[in-house]
């Protein structure tokens, strides 16, 4: 079986992206659930739905160019924190 194409799912809406994203991620748990219980029969699947899943965020992030990474958020709080603690030895 081939990997996904990116021309799949290049008409999708932002809902339809956000939809297919969290059924992705709910595929890659029942997979490594399936994995766990030695169930799994189809292990070149993780690679498709991995593949998948890095597409659709891709798409979601140019569709939608204000989401920030996880990385980006924790720089800012830690950027936050430093300043927060920066001010408070100050007013010491």
């Amino acid at each position: 079986m081939a990997l996904p194409k990116v021309k799949d799912i290049l008409n999708l809406s932002a809902e339809e992206i956000a939809e297919q994203i969290v059924e992705v991620k709910r595929e890659l748990f029942q997979l490594r659930f399936q994995l766990a219980t030695r169930q799994l029969e189809k292990p070149h699947e993780f690679k498709h739905k991995k593949h998948r899943l890095a597409q659709l965020l891709t798409l979601e992030r140019q569709v939608n160019p204000q989401l920030k990474t996880r990385k980006a958020k924790l720089r800012e709080k830690a950027k936050a924190a430093k300043a927060e603690a920066a001010k408070a030895k100050a007013a010491s």
